[in-house]
């Protein structure tokens, strides 16, 4: 369930890289629960580093990152992760690729395997969790990835452009699994895209960064639950008409 409460607070975050510019520069930004929010910008404008600063994978300069109102101190199961590249073992099976984040914290059990095969299952791959992932397809390997960042139920999910090496169909499906998974289980979501017509269809919220800074953002106000059909309508063609102008004025 959404609420209004600030789940993740970032609070005037500066993080610079040795000898460059500030590369998020003063950055406020906050999630409430449950909600999924986009961080949308051509590459460089800082978007992947503030993800890390989300994730506690590095350490803002100056300002506060704040999770469920605890400072964020490191990376934990607290927190999951799913990036580009899906990065599966290729000596693991699926279902033990799926589990690999149970077994670095604790010892499995047979509830946690139950819970991977329902994963597997909720995202079409039941009848995958024996093989390997040199025998899934592009889209198979990312459902497997989705669900390894799902399976110690974190309650913040930070996704770096993990659809964008696959094709527009694979890409569509796979937006509707993320979307029903995590709606079902009441994940919040920080996604991380260049494609305007993905963090249309996905976000609650969408942030437009550029030069380190959230220089737009706008509250997406679509039918719910969202489907491909969407975006054929006038209200979504709007919303992308009306961040393209934005990217386009800050790019001038």
């Amino acid at each position: 369930m959404r609420t209004d409460m600030a789940f993740l607070d970032i609070n005037h975050a500066v993080f610079t890289y040795p000898g460059r510019a500030p590369v998020v520069n003063g950055v406020s930004w906050r999630m409430p629960a449950g909600e999924v929010h986009c961080l949308l910008g051509r590459s460089g404008c800082g978007k992947t580093t503030l993800l890390k600063l989300a994730a506690g994978l590095l350490r803002p300069q100056s300002g506060r990152i704040l999770l469920n109102g605890g400072e964020l101190a490191a990376p934990g199961p607290q927190l999951g992760f799913m990036f580009q590249a899906p990065t599966l073992l290729e000596w693991l099976s699926v279902l033990d690729n799926v589990l690999l984040p149970v077994s670095l914290q604790r010892k499995q059990t047979l509830q946690d395997e139950q819970q991977a095969l329902r994963l597997l299952d909720q995202l079409g791959l039941a009848a995958l969790a024996s093989s390997h992932p040199r025998q899934l397809s592009g889209g198979q390997q990312s459902r497997v990835a989705l669900a390894r960042a799902l399976i110690l139920e974190p309650p913040l999910l930070l996704l770096d452009e993990p659809f964008a090496a696959l094709d527009a169909i694979t890409r569509a499906e796979l937006q509707d699994d993320l979307l029903r998974t995590c709606r079902e289980r009441g994940t919040t979501v920080l996604f991380v895209t260049h494609d305007i017509n993905e963090a249309v269809y996905l976000g609650d919220r969408i942030a437009l960064m550029h030069g380190g800074r959230i220089v737009d953002d706008w509250s997406i106000d679509l039918c719910e639950p969202r489907t491909q059909s969407l975006r054929h309508g006038a209200l979504f063609n709007e919303f992308c008409a009306r961040i393209r102008a934005s990217m386009d004025r800050e790019a001038a």
